[in-house]
């Protein structure tokens, strides 16, 4: 890591301090380790002072001097584990370094004036793969949010061919019912009591099949669970807009061949077939 990296990038320094340009190759070694190590390795005690080492029976000759929040490293639903940061101008033999650039201006002027800082200081130094960061993370997650479109789609789709479904089997039932209908007011029933009798066998009808299938949708939906970004399967805003969906469609079924079978001649209901 350059110095400034954590406070160009946005990422909190909890205790200690950032690298600096006094970090070289020639002075003592430092880390930078995140909250994650913190909870791990010193669960009871500030880790600011202490050395570790890599390499297994290694020197311990790298001396913690700050401890970070949590960040990401390519995947939003990865969990938090432990890091360490050194500093690049340390590194006797770095292979290829990053830089991070915080501007209120037009990124794209700031990156040709960027590539012009680095060529007069060395113009056999290759600059590459130069974007805004909205723009790395828009490729970083191109398949996650591609993934999230079609599952909105592809469950839109399965919600209308529900609706289509439960609309025509409901409608079918009522239809079907228009003979009775036209017997119950034949004998003096009021069409409102008609249409209320309809509709209370309708939402029963319903909420038997809300009570069967939410929790067999809950259950189902741990199974995806793992999918899903700061998600949970048992979401109650889902949840209730699936079941007023259902509701709805109910209801819209149930009224409106109900409603239409009330307004047919009573002797037309009888001959009904």
């Amino acid at each position: 890591m350059l110095p400034g990296f954590f406070s160009t990038a946005g990422v909190p320094l909890i205790a200690g301090r950032d690298f600096n340009e006094r970090d070289t190759a020639g002075e003592p070694g430092v880390v930078i380790v995140n909250e994650t190590f913190q909870r791990r390795f010193f669960p009871h005690a500030s880790p600011l002072g202490h050395r570790i080492g890599f390499g297994g029976s290694g020197p311990t000759n790298m001396e913690i001097v700050g401890v970070v929040k949590d960040m990401k490293e390519a995947d939003l639903k990865e969990k938090p584990k432990p890091w360490t940061f050194t500093p690049v101008l340390q590194n006797t033999a770095p292979g290829a370094v990053t830089f991070y650039v915080r501007t209120a201006r037009n990124p794209l002027a700031v990156a040709q004036a960027a590539r012009q800082i680095v060529r007069r200081m060395d113009a056999a130094l290759p600059v590459y793969d130069l974007k805004t960061l909205d723009a790395q993370i828009g490729e970083t997650h191109f398949l996650d949010r591609l993934l999230a479109w079609l599952s909105v789609a592809f469950g839109s789709l399965a919600t209308l061919l529900a609706s289509i479904g439960l609309y025509g089997v409901t409608a079918f039932n009522v239809t079907r019912r228009t003979q009775e209908i036209g017997i119950r007011m034949a004998l003096g029933a009021a069409r409102g009591n008609v249409l209320q009798l309809v509709m209370r066998e309708v939402l029963i009808l319903a909420a038997a099949g809300l009570i069967v299938g939410v929790p067999a949708a809950l259950a189902l939906g741990r199974l995806v669970e793992s999918q899903l970004f700061e998600m949970k399967a048992g979401d109650p805003v889902v949840i209730a807009g699936a079941m007023a969906v259902v509701l709805l469609v109910s209801i819209l079924a149930g009224y409106l061949p109900s409603r239409r079978a009330t307004h047919i001649d009573p002797v037309q209901a009888l001959r009904w077939e």
